[in-house]
């Protein structure tokens, strides 16, 4: 079953090297990506491109950081720009903790972790549970994709248990639209983004079917190092999402032929119809 998506899997992960200005990897047929300095014999460089902006727009900072960081540290590493958005802070997810404490734990190890990885941080506010799906907050998420500008956003799956999951794939979804119309006037001007992914995500598991694998190889010690900064990483509050991602990353290392690669789905509802689709 896997010999037989590969040469699939090879276009996908091109497509998205591309986007991410992949002068700066070289693909060898049959083989991993390799890091262009080290190029394995019959490796082929991909076109050079300007570096790509990625935007994690997450329900809250963790979701950010661990499901959909690795891709913006590695646009970060290849020259381009990245930001995390939180849609909340997360505060009430510590079982122990007071929630104005929890959250600005959440706060500080994002700003921090961003930092690291070379990314800059955004918070909205919303409360913990309660994000809105309304028209304030899809423009809030609008007037911030115009402002940094992203060419690839990354955010949550649809298919989730978890409400604020939901809420924030819809609000992404209809932001997107409302960022690309000049004839929406708002302080930044009209921004198109070129295209829409979902993360691999635990708790987005509902119908989650990747179309593309990324090499995260050369930024995953990093990303790992950055994820660790927040209080539930080892499973402080119940879920030990350090070895869930690390074992995620793995896995879909070996059906992309990678060490460490990231699983991504491009959204059903990408709404930019005359970007071409990977």
């Amino acid at each position: 079953m896997v010999g037989n998506l590969k040469p699939d899997m090879d276009r996908a992960r091109r497509s998205f090297l591309e986007l991410l200005g992949a002068g700066a990897i070289s693909v060898a047929s049959g083989n991993p990506p390799q890091v262009v300095g080290q190029p394995a014999a019959g490796s082929t460089k991909l076109p050079a491109g300007p570096p790509a902006s990625v935007m994690a727009i997450a329900a809250h900072p963790g979701d950010a950081f661990f499901a959909m960081g690795a891709p913006v540290a590695l646009a970060v590493s290849l020259g381009g720009q990245g930001t995390f958005l939180s849609l909340s802070l997360g505060e009430r997810g510590s079982p122990s903790i007071p929630a104005a404490q929890y959250g600005a734990l959440q706060r500080d190890a994002s700003n921090r972790a961003a930092q690291m990885l070379g990314a800059q941080t955004a918070f909205l506010g919303y409360p913990d549970g309660e994000i809105p799906v309304n028209d304030d907050a899809k423009f809030a998420v609008c007037d911030l994709i115009r402002q940094h500008k992203p060419t690839v956003i990354i955010t949550h799956w649809k298919g989730s248990w978890h409400k604020d999951h939901r809420a924030c794939h819809e609000i992404v979804s209809d932001a997107i639209f409302y960022a690309a119309l000049p004839a929406i006037v708002r302080q930044h001007p009209a921004h198109t983004v070129s295209k829409l992914f979902c993360a691999d995500n635990w708790e987005d598991a509902d119908g989650f079917r990747p179309d593309t694998y990324l090499d995260v190889t050369p930024i995953f010690d990093r990303w790992y190092e950055a994820c660790a900064l927040f209080p539930m990483w080892r499973g402080e509050n119940g879920f030990r999402y350090n070895d869930y991602y690390r074992s995620r990353a793995v896995e879909s290392g070996c059906l992309s032929g990678a060490q460490h690669a990231v699983a991504l789905a491009s959204s059903p509802d990408q709404l930019v119809r005359h970007i071409p689709s990977l």
